[in-house]
């Protein structure tokens, strides 16, 4: 159907999403360019058709399954923070290909089957993200998003860090 519609380019907000579309659509006959959000905001970044502005804040990234580990997208995301005048990044220790799971994914978003407490997947992540100093935690991940919220609250932690999408840092550094 994609093919009958003319589809050239398909944008997706989930790296699992993403993942589906890039690996196993093609294999359907599917003969669309598959991207995740960030790359498209990257491409606008860099051909100057998107100028974000001065955002003050340090930002730590997580690095989700679907995007990094399965698919080698690790840069990316990081190009576009960087492209916000005044943001500053810190990697947490484990990032890029070592980066823990979020534990939302497998369906456990919505059966929390890994349960809840200190040794949840989100729970560990957070506080290891808490140790960079950062304020904010990006995401590229709406599942992450949830659990990470979810983990912030559960750890009494809303005034030490927040979670903001990628797209979401983006647009407030384009408010001014």
């Amino acid at each position: 159907r994609f093919n009958r519609l003319g589809v050239k380019k398909v944008i997706t907000l989930s790296p699992h999403a993403f993942n589906a579309m890039k690996k196993y659509y093609p294999e359907y006959g599917a003969g669309f360019e598959t991207l995740h959000y960030t790359q498209l905001l990257w491409e606008l970044i860099k051909s100057k058709k998107l100028n974000p502005g001065k955002l003050e804040t340090r930002v730590t990234y997580h690095d989700p399954c679907y995007l990094g580990r399965h698919n080698g997208e690790y840069q990316v995301p990081r190009k576009v923070l960087q492209s916000i005048p005044g943001l500053t990044l810190i990697e947490m220790r484990r990032n890029r290909k070592d980066s823990f799971c979020c534990g939302g994914g497998g369906g456990n978003f919505f059966t929390d089957i890994l349960g809840s407490g200190p040794d949840s997947p989100a729970v560990v992540r957070v506080k290891e993200e808490v140790t960079t100093g950062a304020e904010v935690l990006a995401v590229a991940c709406p599942n992450c998003a949830k659990m990470f919220e979810d983990a912030i609250k559960a750890e009494g932690l809303e005034n030490h860090l927040r979670v903001r999408d990628m797209c979401e840092l983006v647009l407030e550094s384009l408010k001014d």
